[in-house]
């Protein structure tokens, strides 16, 4: 029989929509970040640093590079016959199939898997945060306060606080009250959305609240733990952590790498970050070019100027042509005499000759104004811009693109242009 101390179900399924064409054919958590790695190395780095060696990875919406990605698990060390990685997406059951509803329904629907390892704690988290956290810490402090539930908590301005769960606590750190995103709160304490379960605990509430339409953590779960008198505490953390949700806290956190001293270190020796990665050759960097404060994929070809950017692997930039302040995914190729200034340009795509992107005056996006803004130009992935366009601020492209598609030769600020099958 395995026993386990404590496994982990790391939550990435989510669509992610707020990140419009980025996320048009990708689960959230398979996004690029930082030039070589995708939003889930962080979690998972996170377990095996912190000693956890088995993980269940909850998937659902488009699954396919998020599981070539984590495959079995090798670049983490979570290759192994006994606990590991596994990969659970919604399967078909002889009454009914259903997709996961909710953050604690795709729990509840994987209890015959946390069930085989006997855990005494299980570990909740989410696939598409940025952070470095030692998750055995948490635990003695779970285990401390002999706690039921304890949440991971962190402080954030009073104006941000109704984003988020928000619990209110004593000095003892035992939680009095928890609020799924207050109107006005009264605390400003943070859920990070990561949680230790006492095992009994967790498996009472998911059996007792199975039936809630999109059974949620923070709706349910924690509410019905609360009410129910166990003893709930919130663990402090003071580290890094962004939530890359939105293309502008995206942009923010990938800008942020390149700071001279970064507030989040990608390279420290006693805290790696793991990631899949291709056997490639070096960067090329031709005797004109010009790099200042960028992270440059390997494999990737510069025939011009990249300032302040993050480059993936293999990307390609021709002569003459001026990267500024933009991000830009694996094997993206960019012509001659190009101007990009604060895009997010996705994989694979191609950016013909003379084309000038980000320019102009800001004007809200005419097709989803809370997504496509923060003045950023979105390029979703396999997309084909034409030589000799401009594209303005607060847009979006995906697809492949003609010169038809540009009647002016311009793409205003504010517009996109998304072809059919492109839809996010």
């Amino acid at each position: 029989m395995i026993r386990k101390e404590m496994i982990a179900m790391l939550l990435a399924g989510g669509q992610g929509s707020r990140l419009g064409v980025l996320t048009a054919r990708v689960a959230k958590p398979a996004v690029a970040f930082g030039g070589k790695y995708r939003i889930i190395d962080f979690p998972l780095s996170n377990c095996i640093n912190s000693g956890i060696d088995t993980v269940g990875v909850l998937t659902q919406y488009q699954p396919l590079r998020l599981n070539t990605h984590i495959g079995i698990g090798i670049p983490w060390d979570l290759d192994r016959n006994n606990g590991g990685v596994t990969v659970l997406p919604p399967y078909e059951k002889s009454d009914n199939s259903e997709w996961y509803t909710g953050t604690a329904n795709a729990i509840y629907q994987n209890m015959n898997y946390m069930e085989q390892y006997h855990p005494e704690y299980v570990l909740i988290l989410s696939g598409d945060h940025i952070y470095k956290m030692d998750y055995e810490v948490m635990l003695d402090f779970h285990k401390e306060n002999q706690a039921d539930v304890t949440i991971a908590t962190m402080p954030v301005s009073m104006e941000e606080a109704s984003r988020f769960g928000i619990v209110i606590a004593d000095e003892e750190k035992k939680i009095l009250e928890f609020e799924e995103k207050p109107e006005h709160p009264r605390s400003n304490l943070a859920s990070m959305g990561i949680y230790i379960f006492s095992w009994k605990v967790l498996k009472e509430a998911l059996i007792a609240m199975k039936d809630q339409k999109s059974c949620d953590f923070g709706k349910h779960i924690i509410p019905y733990c609360h009410e129910g008198g166990k003893r709930l505490f919130a663990y402090e953390y003071n580290g890094y952590w962004k939530d890359v949700g939105t293309l502008g806290s995206y942009w923010e956190a990938n800008m942020e790498l390149i700071d001279l001293i970064p507030e989040f270190n990608l390279y420290e020796e006693y805290w790696k970050i793991y990631t899949k990665s291709d056997i490639i050759e070096p960067q090329y960097l031709s005797s004109e070019s010009v790099v200042e404060r960028s992270i440059i994929g390997e494999g990737s070809e510069i025939l011009g100027e990249v300032h302040s950017s993050v480059l993936g692997a293999g990307v390609s930039i021709g002569k003459g042509s001026v990267v500024r302040d933009s991000i830009i995914m694996k094997g993206t190729c960019i012509g001659e005499n190009v101007m990009i200034d604060k895009a997010i340009v996705a994989e694979n795509c191609v950016i013909g000759d003379r084309v000038r992107i980000g320019v102009g005056e800001e004007a809200p996006n005419q097709f989803n104004e809370k997504v496509y803004a923060f003045g950023l130009v979105t390029i979703g992935e396999d997309s084909v811009i034409p030589s000799d366009v401009s594209i303005g601020k607060n847009t979006a492209v995906s697809g492949v693109t003609t010169k038809e598609d540009y009647p002016t030769g311009t793409l205003f600020s504010g517009e996109v242009i998304i072809k059919a099958g492109d839809a996010e």
